[in-house]
């Protein structure tokens, strides 16, 4: 059990990463990566002067994204190509310049290609500043080439020489 737990952890780190790494709009935002997990994420960011709304508050729409890139790493951490086909967040308190905000999502139901998952945004002094719930929906393919892809290859990229079925041997493909 420990072993499929490790697996499971490596390869989510390793979709964390690859995500990261082709997320242009989280890190525009300054959003950090803090933890993935199967089915699990937290993302941070600051509330910058360029975030702010009229009021002087973070803008609603810079909260929904903070939500909405974790929800992502979260559902995608199975390494399964995931999309978010409904959201929906209620905005509790407001944020401010300097304020670091940390959202967390949790996975509450994965059942064939559909998903829910809650995402709270809190303050790091504790105050829950928005609650997110995101539905999601399994599009097909892989994050990154994992076991399933890894096979496919190895399948295309040998194959058996035909001839004496006593002297067969296996040789890279052209």
């Amino acid at each position: 059990m420990t072993e499929q737990h490790n697996s499971r952890q490596a390869l989510a780190d390793a979709i964390g990463a690859a995500m990261w790494s082709n997320d242009s709009a989280s890190q525009a935002l300054g959003m950090q990566l803090l933890s993935i997990k199967p089915g699990y994420a937290i993302v941070s960011m600051q509330v910058r002067a360029d975030m702010l709304n009229g009021h002087q508050m973070c803008h609603g729409g810079i909260i929904f994204t903070l939500a909405d890139s974790t929800f992502a790493y979260a559902c995608n951490s199975y390494n399964q190509s995931t999309v978010a086909s409904a959201c929906h967040i209620d905005f509790l308190a407001p944020a401010r310049t300097g304020d670091v905000l940390e959202a967390e999502a949790i996975e509450r139901s994965l059942s064939g290609r559909t998903g829910v998952y809650d995402i709270t945004v809190r303050s790091r002094g504790g105050k829950t500043v928005a609650l997110f719930r995101g539905k999601s929906y399994r599009i097909g393919g892989e994050v990154i080439a994992g076991p399933q892809q890894a096979d496919a290859d190895h399948e295309r990229n040998h194959s058996t020489i035909k001839g004496d079925p006593h002297d067969r041997q296996t040789t890279q493909a052209r």
